[in-house]
């Protein structure tokens, strides 16, 4: 029997498309991040924001390069994923410039976390699938086994019927049960955010990935306070948490806000600011089994 493709392999030796679409990445690392992308196998492009200058100390480029960039890596037939070389900050300032139809006119991946997520949310609403997935310029020369992890998976694609068994142990989040919907999401403050823009996260029926760096328990307490009185927890399916790290134990907060809504959670899945950082394929319709600790990917749902 068939299986449905979500996300097709890349084919050997494709092209993978170097942008910068949020913070800058200091000139001197290039050379070291396009020296892994080849030891993997990959062809590398490299588009000009990438080289900046910064803008405003804190973005890669100003902002008509890294949408040019965008664009052009999109647009060329010789690019088989578009790759983010880090997060930070800067996406959600292009959201409302990105061409559409140029987006759905060219269906290719896009990897990357963090600051990537408001593009992650934007593709979502025209049905491109997309990975949260490990960048190289973040994350890859410290964790080289998680870039390796992602270049397998690349070459694999990811298919209906594909059972996401990373090793995650018991936590006093979970709470049980079976869930079915499509996988969005990604950083906590990045989606929040997004409330009360056309951009906002489609959660009605999702499986709702979670994950941040940095944010101590009242941050995360008021960025969940803005997500539950826009309404957008009512609707989830489950929830799926990933790593909150760099801060104190946020555990007591997420429990009180997400238990009560009587979904399943699943928690500590290996994603996010954290090593390690396993690929979850978003926009995905997906099974989660708390009990299992597995996400099964699905047909598309009717």
């Amino acid at each position: 029997m068939s299986r449905h493709t979500w996300i097709p392999p890349l084919p050997s030796g494709a092209c993978l498309g170097l942008v910068a679409p949020a913070g800058p990445t200091p000139g001197e690392l290039l050379a070291p991040v396009q020296a892994l992308l080849h030891a993997q196998g990959w062809q590398v492009r490299v588009y000009p924001g990438c080289h900046g200058p910064a803008h405003l100390d804190h973005l890669a480029a100003d902002d008509g390069q890294r949408l040019a960039d965008l664009h052009a890596a999109w647009a060329d037939p010789t690019v088989h994923a578009v790759l983010a070389l880090r997060g930070g900050y800067g996406c959600d300032r292009l959201l409302d410039r990105i061409d559409p139809a140029l987006m759905r006119a060219h269906a290719k991946p896009l990897i990357g976390y963090s600051d990537l997520t408001a593009l992650h949310l934007l593709r979502d609403r025209w049905g491109l699938p997309g990975l949260h997935a490990p960048m190289p310029g973040s994350d890859g020369l410290k964790a080289p086994e998680d870039w390796a992890r992602l270049s397998e998976a690349l070459r694999q694609g990811w298919h209906a019927g594909d059972l996401l068994v990373p090793s995650v142990a018991p936590h006093p989040l979970n709470r049980p049960g079976v869930a079915r919907g499509r996988l969005i999401g990604g950083n906590l403050t990045v989606l929040t955010s997004l409330v009360g823009t056309p951009f906002a996260a489609r959660t009605e029926g999702a499986i709702l990935f979670l994950e941040d760096v940095g944010e101590p328990p009242y941050r995360i307490d008021r960025l969940l306070a803005q997500l539950r009185l826009s309404g957008a927890l009512q609707g989830v399916a489950g929830f799926l948490l990933g790593g909150f790290t760099e801060a104190d134990n946020a555990d007591a907060v997420l429990a009180d806000y997400l238990h009560p809504l009587g979904r399943p959670v699943l928690a500590g899945w290996p994603a996010g600011h954290t090593v390690p950082n396993h690929a979850l394929p978003l926009g995905v319709p997906v099974e989660m089994d708390v009990a299992a600790g597995t996400l099964r990917l699905l047909d598309p749902l009717p």
